[in-house]
């Protein structure tokens, strides 16, 4: 499965976007691949997307659960309390 990820990941796609002239300017002091620069942008910025999805997802979680935990947290502190 791996063999396939990596073929897919190296197929490329061509497209065309409008950008602003001001924007294309930076993005050519950075790299002048602007294809490579754009892709690496894309994936850090998803990333960080999925990760804040995943993150939201957590605490969410948490926060239902929260005054079980607390409570759960409680009983273990009074239990370890020295006579």
């Amino acid at each position: 499965m791996e063999g396939l990820w990596e073929y897919n990941y190296l197929v490329r796609v061509k497209t065309s976007i409008t950008l602003p002239k001001q924007l294309l300017s930076r993005l050519d002091r950075v790299d002048k691949n602007r294809s490579a620069l754009l892709e690496r942008a894309a994936i850090a910025y998803l990333t960080q997307l999925e990760r804040q999805a995943r993150d939201r997802k957590d605490i969410e979680i948490i926060n239902r659960n929260a005054e079980r935990l607390n409570r759960e947290a409680m009983d273990t502190l009074e239990y370890q309390q020295l006579p």
